[in-house]
């Protein structure tokens, strides 16, 4: 298998907190980002809401890309689309957001 064939996993979580406990406007956003979510490659998205402090929630997004786009991972975060995407985000998120790229081991 050639290198540029290989392919890694990661979970990718982002961790906030809405001022209101309705994701509406979060779902919303999240569904109009599946365009982004397909440039890391295969996809799986979730959005989790917890039970016990429901204004606190986890997006977490798992994928499969090329290795190469993972050892570029912070040019690939400096494209203008995702840029975009991300002020979106902020604005919807004044509490900022908390971001782990986790690994299978």
């Amino acid at each position: 298998m050639a290198n540029d064939d290989y392919k890694v996993r990661r979970t990718l979580q982002l961790k906030f907190v809405l001022p209101a406990a309705d994701p509406s406007h979060i779902l919303a956003l999240v569904k109009a980002a599946s365009p982004f979510y397909e440039m890391f490659g295969s996809t799986r998205v979730r959005l989790l809401q917890n039970v016990d402090d429901p204004s606190r929630f986890i997006q977490e997004i798992e994928y499969e890309t090329d290795e190469t786009i993972e050892l570029n991972r912070q040019r690939f975060a400096s494209d203008s689309r995702l840029q975009s995407w991300m002020q979106a985000w902020r604005a919807l998120l004044p509490g900022g957001v908390e971001i782990d790229v986790y690994k299978d081991v």
